[in-house]
């Protein structure tokens, strides 16, 4: 009996037809951008951080504590719009802290948690039981990105947030960002990207650091004429933002709750962030990945070289 064979084209280890180019962890960006890094990590067993309820309460019965509350946000709580708050008190006198019983008691629970840790690092943070166990926080405004986010959405949420906002560890940021780094960022050649490279966790894209921001091929050569058009492109899609106060970013990215003007100021930044890049406007996503892992593994060669 004879037997037919179909040869097929080589697959990769990203499922594209494109030779056998895998992306490696890298601790700094390739290019000279800001760097990334996780949010700050409380390890306190939810003693430091506060819905609004528990916030009123608080400010009421010890109206002090006011001074020492921040707002937070996890990656649930920036995506959803959720309000949270956190006891912020990295600078609150010993004295002051015991004016205020409440939170005198919660700062006591942090400290019994961390010492009930079997990690030493953990046991040891319970000597500065009023301060995060990890403190990353910048003291500018900052872009942050969620470490998770649905498949479902064409654009991964990214912002800019305040340096009063409390940026916790779900999150990563990227401190004294500029906004050419956020129209880049949410362009859909980075999203294309992050699509390629990024981990999974059920649904949810996992954005990672090392291997999604440190690794992704930066535009290289283009006039610095049109850096200007990529920031503008990029205030307008916070400007249009701005236009939907209640909204969160879930109802924003939604494909089908997405309005008009946003998908239309995302669009035009896509534009805008493309012809920094020697691509055709209208390059299909599925050769624009392989293009821009050709990008990195030509990156990944000239640094190895630099470095022998």
């Amino acid at each position: 009996m004879t037997q037919n064979f179909i040869e097929v084209p080589h697959i990769n280890g990203y499922l594209l037809v494109a030779p056998d180019i895998y992306v490696e962890p890298r601790a700094t960006p390739f290019f000279r951008v800001p760097e990334m890094r996780k949010g700050s990590q409380p390890t306190d067993n939810g003693n430091l951080l506060l819905t609004p309820e528990e916030r009123d309460e608080l400010i009421t019965k010890n109206p002090r504590a006011e001074k020492w509350i921040r707002p937070f946000v996890g990656s649930r709580e920036f995506i959803r719009k959720i309000e949270r708050y956190c006891l912020w008190l990295v600078d609150c006198p010993p004295d002051e802290l015991r004016k205020m019983p409440l939170v005198y008691q919660r700062v006591k629970a942090v400290r019994e948690f961390r010492l009930s840790s079997k990690k030493a690092a953990t046991r040891q943070s319970a000597d500065r039981p009023t301060q995060f166990q990890e403190i990353r926080q910048p003291t500018r405004d900052y872009i942050l990105v969620p470490r998770h986010s649905s498949e479902l959405r064409r654009y991964v949420p990214i912002g800019y947030v305040s340096s009063n906002v409390i940026c916790g560890d779900a999150n990563h940021m990227i401190p004294n960002a500029e906004l050419f780094h956020f129209g880049v960022l949410t362009s859909s050649v980075h999203m294309t990207w992050m699509r390629t490279v990024a981990g999974r966790l059920r649904n949810d894209y996992r954005y990672s650091a090392t291997i999604v921001y440190n690794c992704f091929p930066w535009p290289l050569y283009y006039p610095e004429s049109f850096k200007p058009r990529v920031e503008a492109t990029a205030r307008k899609i916070l400007d249009v933002r701005a236009k939907y106060p209640t909204a969160s970013f879930a109802d924003l990215y939604d494909e089908i709750s997405m309005p008009a003007d946003l998908r239309r100021a995302h669009a035009e930044n896509d534009a805008a962030v493309m012809s920094l890049y020697p691509f055709r406007p209208d390059t299909p996503e599925e050769i624009l990945q392989v293009r821009l892992l050709e990008m990195y593994e030509m990156l990944r060669q000239d640094f190895a070289d630099a470095e022998d």
